[in-house]
């Protein structure tokens, strides 16, 4: 019989001697938190969350009804059981500490509650990203400083995609694994233990309405690319893909390989990049290393960048070992 995600973490923190169980409450109120944005988002225009908010996030990016909603939720299922000091979200401008009434935890949560919001008006698959950190030894009362620790310091991450069915992908720094949530008991089970992502692949997914603006190096390979097994091309033929959606995207590749492209480009002065660090990149990050995926900027590895805002931006380049390789390899002889 399946075991479901509870049962699952429960058997992983059973091999750590000096686990109290502040984790698996915590990832339980995150699962908690996910049903109910599944439940939200199922929803959708019939219960009138579709459409704009009329308000904007601290990007600058116009938020959907369902990405204040969402928000709300993850804070309401995780600020009241004791095990965070403080949470970060992406659409919001400052730290959420925790209220005082509510007692104080040894971790810290960073979370996109609706990643590819642009695409609920349409139907399409959007996601929840997120990312548990320690809370620095004796901190209580966290500042946005105590949240800009590398990707190497996660303790966990995770996203929850929310399309034809409901699916969760957890690592712990032990491996992948992907959970399906069956409606009719209201519980994620384990349908895709030891993810892994192919060293090899024939698909790449990248916005190619900014290629006017990218960089020498994406711009040979994406060209490689689309040229296939022609003079100036590759020894194959690639598919393309695009979702608009981070989660979407990082979810296919986990299942069948491709790489990931949101790169440096000149489109916008200043942004080093569209992805934010600790909402999409790391998080991101520390599931596709653990499935044997590569992980860049470009430049470096992504993980060990030191954040140096809530809201940083990177480029982003991830997926399948060999092509994301080449791709860094071609930075590299720029």
């Amino acid at each position: 019989m399946s075991k479901n995600l509870v049962q699952f973490i429960i058997e992983e923190q059973r091999q750590l001697p000096s686990a109290t169980g502040d984790f698996t409450g915590l990832l339980s109120d995150i699962i908690m938190a996910c049903k109910q944005i599944a439940h939200s988002v199922n929803k959708g225009a019939l219960t009138g969350v579709l459409g704009s908010a009329g308000s904007e996030n601290i990007q600058g990016e116009t938020q959907k009804k369902l990405d204040v909603i969402t928000n709300d939720i993850f804070i309401e299922a995780n600020q009241w059981n004791g095990h965070l000091a403080a949470m970060a979200s992406e659409e919001m401008d400052d730290i959420y500490p925790i209220p005082a009434q509510y007692p104080k935890g040894k971790y810290l949560l960073t979370f996109d509650p609706l990643d590819g919001s642009s695409n609920i008006d349409v139907n399409i698959s959007v996601g929840t990203i997120f990312s548990i950190l320690r809370c620095p030894e004796g901190v209580t009362n966290p500042t946005a400083e105590d949240f800009l620790q590398p990707g190497t310091k996660q303790v966990c991450a995770g996203y929850a995609l929310y399309g034809p069915s409901t699916m969760l992908v957890l690592t712990t720094g032990h491996g992948v694994n992907g959970f399906t949530l069956n409606n009719d008991i209201g519980e994620f089970m384990l349908t895709h233990p030891n993810m892994t992502i192919p060293a090899d692949t024939q698909e790449f997914a990248i916005n190619m309405s900014n290629q006017r603006f990218w960089e020498a190096p994406v711009q040979r390979y994406v060209d490689e690319c689309v040229k296939g097994k022609t003079p100036g091309g590759r020894e194959k033929n690639f598919n393309m893909r695009w979702v608009a959606s981070m989660v979407a995207e990082v979810h296919r590749i986990l299942i069948r390989g491709g790489i990931f492209m949101y790169p440096f480009d000149n489109k916008e002065v200043g942004k080093a990049g569209k992805l934010r660090l600790l909402y999409e990149a790391n998080p991101m990050s520390f599931i596709v290393e653990q499935a044997g995926g590569v992980c860049s900027t470009g430049r470096g590895r992504i993980m060990e960048l030191k954040p140096t805002g809530l809201h940083q931006r990177v480029p982003v380049i991830l997926g399948s070992k060999n092509e994301v390789e080449r791709v860094v390899g071609y930075h590299k002889e720029a």
